[in-house]
Parts: C-alpha cells; structure tokens; sequence
C-alpha cells in the first residue's frame, strides 16, 4: 500500500463523520476499524448508521461487500454471522484484501475506528495474530476463572502476563487466547517455523494519523446522548431478533458493550434502567482505555472536537499531506 489515512479515537467524537466528508473531498472510500461492527445484524447497537433501505453490495468472495453512506462505499461491516467467532487474524485477512482492492482502483484509502487492536494491525502488524487456534484447548479453557487463567498465563509466558494491563487481566477471551499463543511457543520452537509464521506485514509508505478527541464532560454527554438515541432506534428489538434467530448469550458477538450490559434486563434480573446506565457507565470506561491506548502512539496528530473549524484544519493537513505525497510519488 502507498498512501492510508487512519482516522481513530474514543466513541461518540464523529469519526465516521469526518471520514465521510474528507472521502468525498479526496476520493476515498473507508474501511471500518471496529470489533463490533463485523457481524451481521448488531446495527443499532454498533451504531453502524446505515441509511434506510441501504443494500449490502457484494464485490467477491475475500473482500465481501459495502454499503454506499452518503455516497461513499464503507467496507469491514456485516464480515461474519455473530454466532461464529471472528479474531484479530480473521480481520487481517479481510481488511488488507479490501485496502489493496481500494488503492488499485485508484482511491484514497481511509481506515476509521475506535478499536486499536485493528489499526494497529493494519498499520503495524502483530506477530501473534498468526498463531493457530487450538479448539481443544479453548474448550478446556472455558470454563477456568480469569484468576486461574492468568495464573497459568504466568506460569507459561511471564513476561508477557506481567505486562498485561487491568483490563487484559479481567477479560477471559484475551487470557486464553494468550495461554494459547505460549502453549504454541513452547511447543513448536523452532527458529524457521516461527519466522514464517510472523512474517511482517507490507508496510504502507506513506500514513496520516488523525485522532479525535474531547474534554471528558464532552464526552461523557454525547455517549449518554447516543445510548439514549440508540435505544429510542430500536436496539431492544434488535438484541430480541438475534436472539430468536439463534444468536446465544456465550457468543463473542454478544460481549460487545451495550448488548452485555442489556443481559440481565432481558432476562429479568435487572430493570431497564438499570441495563441503560449500566451501558452508559461501561461505554465512558471504554472511551477512557480508547484514549489511553492511542495516546501512547505519537504518530497521531490530535484535534479537540470542540475546537472551532477543526474539520477545516484536519481537511488542511490531509490536503497538504495528500497532495505532497502524490507530488512525490510521479516525480
């Protein structure tokens, strides 16, 4: 790849918005950086923010499809059933196929999200990514506490358990994918097979980082304002319509934020108002572990959304960016 525009951030600081418009402008089409909006059918909760009767146009078999948002195709949504699991690797594999398709046709490519994990994947690579699930493993692993799981993760690997964060420590997927990766390590040691198996991704030659961001109590009130949206929209219906079409509550689909949080109210255990703050409160931890997350990258040139004219000066800097690189490259 040549040329990418990464556009990241919290939740709820616009975002798709801002890449939308700098599409237009710059003949882009985007591709989406985040977790939940891969599967099929979590719309509303993912704030996907399809237009009404929008059509999901299939290209081929490793690239998927899009839908056309104000004109603009978006890609890396409705990627898998959300009864079926998807990885960092499955994402990869999707994601790079969709950008070399977007650049070969000439277009500027836009990859825009909240999820870390993916962007840097795009742009960086992980090495892990590559290492083969082990089903069995996973199985056995299942039903394990996170404090045995990480026990086991410090027996077998611990540099990397003592480098883990709270929320790593706390999250049962990340654990036993971790324990996995180690048993894979310790068992295929050698030097060839792991240096295929973590090849380097291509690099692009050229990214513009572009990070949104906003003072806390700023923030704080457009997730409130968005959860309430997305309710008034119908995710309660969603949820149940997943739910009736075979969709479980132990599905990876169903641990995305807000449809977690909406557990115990649809079974019961909790009233809906509870389920809303609940979805709120988790939704302001998130945006806090987003913003902890890119500020460790210093490639990533931050704008204040709250700032006057800051999608003029963003448009700006792109512009300049764009116009130098393309300079450059006929030269």
């Amino acid at each position: 790849m040549k040329k990418l525009l990464v556009i990241c951030g919290p939740t709820a600081t616009g975002k798709t918005s801002l890449a939308l418009a700098l599409a237009k402008k710059f003949k882009g089409e985007i591709v989406s950086a985040d977790s939940r909006q891969v599967y099929k059918g979590m719309d509303i909760g993912t704030g996907k923010g399809l237009p009404v009767n929008s059509k999901f146009e299939i290209r081929n078999s490793k690239l998927g499809g899009s839908y056309k948002v104000a004109g603009v195709p978006v890609w890396g949504y409705d990627l898998v059933d959300p009864k079926e699991g998807f990885s960092v690797a499955d994402y990869i594999n999707l994601a790079r196929n969709i950008l070399v398709d977007i650049e070969r046709r000439g277009k500027l490519l836009i990859l825009v999200g909240g999820t870390g994990l993916y962007i840097k994947a795009i742009v960086d690579g992980i090495p892990t990514a590559k290492f083969p699930k082990n089903e069995d493993l996973r199985k056995n692993l299942e039903d394990k506490s996170v404090d045995e799981l990480f026990e086991m993760l410090a027996q077998l690997d611990p540099i990397h358990a003592g480098s883990m964060n709270t929320s790593d420590k706390k999250n049962p997927r990340r654990l036993i994918r971790a324990v996995e990766v180690a048993i894979w390590k310790l068992e295929n040691k050698s030097s060839i097979q792991l240096q295929n198996l973590v090849s380097s991704f291509s690099r692009p030659a050229s990214i513009l980082f572009i990070g949104l961001t906003a003072p806390k109590e700023v923030l704080h009130k457009k997730i409130d304002e968005r959860v309430n949206k997305r309710i008034k929209q119908g995710f309660e219906g969603e949820i149940k319509k997943l739910i009736k079409n075979g969709v479980s509550w132990e599905n990876q689909s169903m641990d995305s934020l807000g449809y977690r949080q909406w557990r115990k109210y649809i079974e019961g255990e909790k009233t809906k108002e509870e389920a809303v703050e609940d979805w709120k409160r988790e939704e302001k931890k998130y945006a806090k572990r987003q913003l902890t997350w890119f500020r460790r990258d210093s490639r990533i040139n931050w704008f204040d959304i709250t700032e006057e004219n800051y999608q003029k000066r963003v448009e700006e800097l792109v512009k300049k960016w764009y116009i130098t690189n393309n300079t450059n490259e006929h030269k």
